[in-house]
């Protein structure tokens, strides 16, 4: 695919080549739009952020991931560490979108990070983002290239091949404009999220005995039981909820890319609570009831036949040609979640080139606004996935898994300093949270939880490592992280001498006037926001499910 011309839109020393730190609010939309938002194109319409919030947190990982969990932690364990991160992305998101509503911009809090706390914090964050996403990428080539041998004719493929096949997918799917990303993502979320409420329909068939060979029940929280190692089973499923929840946090990034960003992300951000509910818990209870935690065809440690718990839970009910679609929807969930981490990870690094903390060529883009130069170094590095053939499928996807979700939870951890910040900015420089667009719920209180419940999971996910005997091998995966994101905070901030953001200096403005101008336009050719229109239940549930 060609790539188009090239613009490199990295900065250089040049007073007259804009950054966002270059940018004055006075600036007039047109100009603002040719300028801050460059190289990027703000063509998403609210139902690409809505399906995009959705498709963004249903990916190979819940069809897949989620029973390496139930293996770990027990259907019980399950829902307790799935529920309790659950409301800890629902308090994260909340905080990013009160700003992110305010201040659409591509660097989403990357951005944020350094306008808000130190510009240290944003180095150290970018990276560890950018690096989450490609460690997810790798996740998803290793996911696919087991899910698809489900297949007996695609089992003459070796796993290699397959994983090559789908990096060419990938990256002709990532070249694709924004427009077009945005309606690709549209129908293949919308897709995986009949395939779940269909599967949410059928489960309780299956367990009631309507389908199948018997009744179910919850005779598998008895037998073989409710938890598979007590709290240490607990505590392995957070890190695996926390990578299979990362995503959420994507209607951030698609801010700085939406046609009406005041209008778009505040319905994505409040409906995250029942789709977190529905989608996530719902699903952990229903495998939880439809299969055995001990069963052998699990995704675990040594394990080469990793077949998606929906896959099992159709076949033992008798429903082979349903388990064969359920497999498809898999595939087409990769499709969709290497779309989205390619996505998130080349728009963190143009971001990251762009303000000079990352090289130069990384600002490259095409006429169609693509960052391909991004695109290309991240698929790269997620070759990595390749050291699965060589090692027991289940033993790397593990560990690769682990890896993002500490990635997660310190991304995550940050967002939540970031938005303390904001406020304090605010009340700083004596304006109102009462004039903010969209405001947190339960700010403070549900900030400070989130924030110290991020911080606890950090160093809680990994104490299995200590337990006897003493694991190195758990305690570097675990932990790694930890020291490579002070090394880089540290590191830049004494190469750069960089200084905490003092309140009354935070830039508020940068990127909100504008946006406040350009949304009056587009109200006043689609109607202003405010103006509420009459559903009835239908239309309500289906707001919540679909968007």
């Amino acid at each position: 695919m060609a790539v188009g011309k090239e613009v490199d839109m990295a900065p250089t020393d040049k007073e007259t080549e804009a950054t966002v730190h270059d940018l004055h609010p006075s600036l007039p939309a047109p100009q603002y739009e040719a300028v801050y938002s460059a190289p990027l194109h703000r063509k998403l319409k609210s139902r690409h952020i809505q399906m995009i919030a959705i498709g963004g947190i249903i990916g190979p990982g819940l069809f897949v991931g989620s029973g390496n969990a139930l293996h770990l932690a027990g259907p019980a364990g399950i829902l307790i560490s799935f529920s309790l991160v659950g409301i800890v992305v629902f308090f994260v998101m909340q905080s990013l979108g009160e700003v992110a509503t305010l201040i659409p911009v591509s660097g989403s809090f990357t951005e944020y990070a350094s306008r808000f706390v130190d510009d240290s914090v944003s180095f150290a964050l970018g990276w560890a983002y950018w690096y989450l996403w490609v460690t997810v990428l790798a996740n998803e080539y290793n996911a696919i290239s087991l899910v698809i041998r489900y297949w007996a004719g695609a089992q003459v493929v070796p796993q290699w091949a397959w994983i090559l096949i789908f990096w060419v997918i990938f990256i002709a799917f990532s070249m694709l404009g924004i427009l077009a990303f945005g309606e690709v993502e549209f129908w293949l979320s919308l897709i995986k999220v009949l395939a779940i409420i269909i599967f949410f329909i059928v489960s309780i068939f299956i367990s009631a005995g309507v389908i199948g060979p018997q009744k179910i029940g919850f005779k598998y929280w008895n037998d073989p039981g409710a938890f598979a190692d007590s709290i240490n089973g607990v505590a392995r499923t957070f890190v695996i909820a926390g990578t299979l929840y990362a995503g959420t946090e994507m209607v951030g990034i698609t801010a700085g890319e939406a046609s009406n960003p005041r209008r778009a992300v505040p319905r994505a951000i409040k409906q995250v609570f029942w789709r977190i509910l529905i989608f996530y818990v719902g699903t952990v209870f229903f495998i939880g009831i439809l299969i055995p935690w001990d069963d052998d065809n699990l995704l675990a440690a040594g394990s080469r036949t990793a077949r998606s718990p929906f896959t099992i839970a159709l076949s033992d009910a008798g429903i082979n040609a349903g388990a064969s679609l359920i497999n498809a929807v898999i595939v087409i969930a990769v499709l969709s979640a290497g779309n989205s981490s390619l996505y998130i990870s080349s728009r963190t690094m143009l971001f990251m080139a762009r303000n000079k903390k990352a090289p130069k060529i990384f600002g490259k883009v095409n006429k169609a606004g693509v960052p391909w130069v991004s695109l290309l170094f991240s698929n790269l590095i997620a070759c990595i996935a390749f050291l699965s053939v060589s090692d027991s499928a289940g033993t790397v996807y593990e560990a690769l898994i682990t890896l993002s979700g500490v990635a997660t939870f310190i991304v995550w951890g940050t967002i939540g300093v970031m938005h303390i910040r904001f406020r304090r900015g605010l009340a700083a420089q004596n304006q109102s949270s009462d004039t903010l667009p969209f405001k947190a719920m339960w700010y403070p209180y549900g900030t400070y939880v989130a924030l110290a419940t991020n911080i606890f999971l950090i160093f809680f996910q990994g104490y299995t490592a200590f337990l006897n005997p003493f694991s190195p091998k758990d305690f570097v995966v675990n932990y790694i992280l930890l020291p490579v994101f002070v090394i880089l905070m540290v590191g830049y901030k004494l190469w750069k001498k960089t200084k905490i953001v003092k309140l009354a200096e935070m830039d508020l403005w940068t990127g909100r006037r504008d946006i406040d101008r350009m949304d009056k336009h587009r109200d006043e050719e689609t109607g202003p926001e405010d103006v509420k229109k009459k559903r009835g239940p239908l239309k309500r549930a289906k707001d919540i499910i679909i968007g």
